[in-house]
């Protein structure tokens, strides 16, 4: 059951390649639900829709689609079961800088809209900037700081200094 309640986005999507994309959307739908095909199908559309995908992709293959639409229908799939919390594992990794930024807004756009929790892994430091309320920095496997960003740049950690290397957030 609690695992019903979250959502998943891997870094390289993990969208199955013999499925389309409406039918990986679905697939969360299918195997923990008990609804109609019909009200899946509208599910789906509605989730392709949100994260801004056309109603004519649901009918491609990950094989036949861009990088960037491959992340948007892999968190149309950590959505479709209407999860409180997300988990975003490098949400902008292999994404151009302006897709990038698309998808940091994104991201936001669907936190207000829905009332997510999101727990998000990320090295992208302008994502980072964009996105976070809080932030935990790991350290050879160690919380070395929590907080918001304001703050960090006070923190005596030689890998903290290194990973933000004196860049303050604008």
């Amino acid at each position: 059951q609690l695992r019903k309640r979250w959502g998943v986005l891997f870094q390289a999507g993990a969208l199955f390649s013999s499925l389309s994309l409406k039918e990986n959307i679905a697939l969360p739908l299918v195997e923990y639900s008990d609804l109609s095909q019909e009200m899946i199908n509208e599910i789906v559309a509605f989730k392709i829709s949100i994260v801004g995908l056309k109603a004519s992709d649901a009918n491609l293959y990950p094989s036949q689609i861009s990088g960037g639409m491959k992340k948007k229908a892999a968190l149309a799939r950590a959505l479709a079961m209407d999860p409180k919390l997300l988990f975003l594992d490098e949400p902008t990794s292999g994404l151009d800088p302006i897709s990038a930024r698309e998808f940091d807004a994104l991201i936001l756009k669907l936190r207000d809209l829905l009332g997510l929790t999101i727990v998000m892994v990320s090295h992208d430091l302008q994502s980072i900037y964009d996105t976070v309320d809080k932030v935990a920095i790991l350290d050879n496997k160690k919380v070395v700081y929590e907080g918001n960003l304001d703050n960090i740049f006070g923190v005596e950690n030689e890998f903290i200094k290194t990973f933000f290397n004196g860049i303050k957030k604008v």
